[in-house]
């Protein structure tokens, strides 16, 4: 009987803890899968995005992969070449006799050290440093034009979405207006006409919003070129607030630290140090060759044969100057020439990409401005006026959706005047380097 009571209470026992432990397991799965879909819906802010797509950017990556090999070859290009060894045997008699029958036989052992005309070590570290450089700027200039892609994207993807809210809190004004003038025209209080127009500026408005929708898509998966999956996630729902730029000559002077300068300088010195090796070229090089023969066998008066131990030196003689060292240095003058005009053409279309930008931003604060004093209040108020006189029968249907249509399509030009203001300050930051 103990037994009986004691199996059915652990039996009971056993029941309650799975129960508590399924219950448990249920509890965890959808905590987890709460906090899941949270981040899956957490507002994607435009410093997010940018952060997402500098985490991972394959293009500035490389370039930076690239100036570590060069430093690496720097420090490889200031070092001497590998010496040589040489090994062999002379004067062996051909056809009789061995090793110790002649006096000339002899194994030979040699190291030649060569050294290259000038200071050629020290330019080609120069050299390669400068390359290095150029590298690190294209790196930041990509990381620039990175984050000016992005920032576009993200507004363009914003202006998008938020003309879509705001055509499809519209739509539900112009359902409700095609319901009253259908009841009223019922009633013979209306034309036929009113109901018709109606239904047509809804089929418009329809119309614009699937075109809207597509507008939506097409903007997330350009961006998801840089972010990937993260595009697709709802944006912030505030733009950033730049809306201040410093002068345009301040502008002008922080142009000249641009990362595209500076790698275009880099390149200047690198020619730089292509000219000081065409001039190396015209020194000779020369090389160092000591060696040891070693010589067996004896003398007539029978002592062993002595070994040798011999020195010398080798010089190039470059007389033939005209059509190598004098080619190979016009060459590299003229390069220098095309890198220097090159530097001077990026610093002229840079600054005039400021001149251009500058005006295009003081032109849409003009312009949003007028929006904001006048244009948003007027269209509200022929709105406004449009539908009193509708509604006490001394105005047309036709009117009030005149009226409303342009309240809606002012509303959306406001929009994207704020959007393209973002985006030119974009562009202006990328030139002038601004931090945000």
């Amino acid at each position: 009987m103990y037994l009986k009571n004691t199996l059915e209470h652990n039996a009971r026992f056993s029941l309650t803890t799975k129960f508590y432990i399924i219950v448990f397991s249920i509890l965890l799965l959808f905590g987890f899968s709460s906090a899941l879909c949270a981040e899956e819906t957490l507002s994607l802010s435009l410093q997010e995005a940018e952060a997402l797509a500098l985490g991972s950017e394959p293009g500035r990556d490389s370039l930076l992969a690239s100036a570590d090999a060069l430093q690496e070859l720097s420090v490889a290009a200031g070092q001497l070449a590998d010496p040589k060894l040489r090994a062999g045997l002379a004067n062996f008699p051909f056809e009789s006799g061995g090793f110790s029958t002649e006096g000339m036989t002899q194994v030979q052992l040699g190291i030649r050290q060569a050294f290259p005309a000038g200071n050629t070590r020290k330019v080609n570290t120069r050299k390669f440093q400068a390359l290095a450089l150029e590298q690190l700027e294209n790196a930041g200039t990509r990381e620039r034009d990175v984050i000016s892609a992005v920032r576009e994207l993200w507004l363009e993807n914003y202006y998008w979405i938020s003309t879509q809210k705001l055509v499809e809190e519209t739509r539900p004004f112009f359902k409700d207006l095609l319901t009253v003038t259908t009841d009223l025209y019922a009633v013979g209080m209306k034309d036929q006409q009113d109901v018709l127009r109606a239904e047509l500026e809804l089929s418009r408005l329809d119309d614009r919003l699937i075109n809207i929708n597509k507008q939506v898509s097409q903007a997330q998966a350009k961006l998801s070129k840089w972010i990937g999956i993260n595009a697709f996630r709802p944006l912030e729902p505030t733009l950033p607030n730049w809306s201040k730029l410093p002068t345009q000559d301040s502008l002008q002077q922080t142009l000249r630290s641009h990362p595209a300068l500076n790698a275009a300088s880099a390149r200047i010195k690198a020619q730089d140090a292509n000219i000081d090796l065409a001039k190396a070229s015209y020194k000779p090089a020369w090389a160092v060759d000591l060696g040891y023969a070693y010589r067996d066998g004896l003398l007539p008066t029978g002592q062993s044969r002595s070994d040798f131990i011999s020195l010398g030196i080798s010089v190039d003689l470059p007389l033939f100057k005209k059509n190598r060292q004098d080619r190979k240095l016009a060459a590299a003058v003229s390069q220098r020439r095309s890198a220097s005009e090159s530097h001077k053409d990026l610093l002229r279309y840079l600054s005039s990409q400021i001149d251009t930008e500058y005006a295009r931003w003081e032109s849409l604060n003009r312009r949003i401005d007028l929006y904001n004093d006048m244009l948003l209040i007027q269209t509200n108020q022929q709105t406004e006026l449009a539908m009193q006189a509708y509604q006490n029968n001394t105005g047309d249907f036709a009117e009030v959706m005149r009226a409303y249509i342009a309240n809606l399509n002012t509303q959306i030009d406001y929009q994207r005047l704020q959007i393209e203001r973002a985006q030119s300050y974009a562009q202006l930051a990328n030139l002038g380097g601004l931090t945000q």
